[in-house]
């Protein structure tokens, strides 16, 4: 049996398989997208990160998906994707009888990437949630869409080339978890999702193959410890005074 709040240097389906069935309350994933040839180009074209896209364009097993189902309490799991992902994933969910939204990400400052396509500003997000599964949250976390620029401060900080904005993560959080629940992330990269489950007081585990990622998650992860540490001890000396 795997920890809890603990980020682990392994592949997602290995790791996925070492958990226990019906223990998680909550997936959030980014997985790999699904990109044509062109759309890798004109990426890379406006990206310092270029063998890294490169291998971003296949998507990922839908396997994962199977061993996720089993892992959840019940399905309630947000998917980044691409458009070309979203009809599959939506069958996929559809066909296990689940509701359903399709979120999104717009941003301020796309590339310029405007030869005979529209503008790569947004970024789809597929929920999917079992019947039961409660959707809580305030009107201002339950918008379908956030908009932000592209994030070129977190991509710099924390090297990582499709990093999400943790403001939008949280919001997926607080909508569909409660206190104390148990958070996964099997794509973790440089540990967005684990910190936005530190900072809304959630219990989490986190698999990323990347060794680099892992490192930079594993650190993030500490800092954000460390951080809740301080704003709990500063409120407890303030009762006290």
């Amino acid at each position: 049996m795997l920890e809890i709040n603990k980020i682990y240097n392994m592949d997602c389906m290995e790791g996925i398989k070492l958990l226990e069935d019906k223990s998680v309350d909550l997936v959030i994933i980014d997985p790999p997208y699904k990109l044509s040839i062109n759309q890798v180009k004109r990426a890379i074209a406006f990206s310092s990160y270029t063998n890294e896209l490169l291998h971003l364009k296949d998507g990922f097993n839908l396997e994962v998906l199977d061993l996720l189902v089993q892992k959840m309490k019940k399905i309630n799991i947000y998917i980044y994707c691409s458009k070309r992902q979203v009809k599959e994933l939506l069958e996929y969910f559809m066909n296990k009888e689940c509701n359903y939204e399709i979120l999104t990400w717009h941003k301020m400052n796309p590339t310029p990437l405007i030869n005979n396509i529209y503008l790569p500003d947004t970024e789809y997000v597929i929920f999917a949630r079992e019947r039961g599964v409660k959707l809580q949250g305030t009107y201002y976390t339950k918008r379908k869409y956030y908009i932000s620029g592209t994030n070129h401060t977190d991509k710099k900080k924390y090297k990582h080339p499709t990093i999400k904005p943790l403001a939008f993560i949280e919001n997926h959080i607080i909508n569909s978890s409660n206190e104390g629940d148990l958070i996964l992330d099997c794509f973790a990269g440089s540990g967005t999702t684990l910190v936005g489950a530190i900072n809304q007081n959630r219990n989490f585990i986190g698999f990323e193959i990347n060794k680099e990622y892992y490192k930079i998650a594993q650190a993030r992860i500490n800092e954000a410890i460390n951080s809740k540490r301080q704003v709990s001890a500063s409120e407890k000396t303030r009762m006290e005074l």
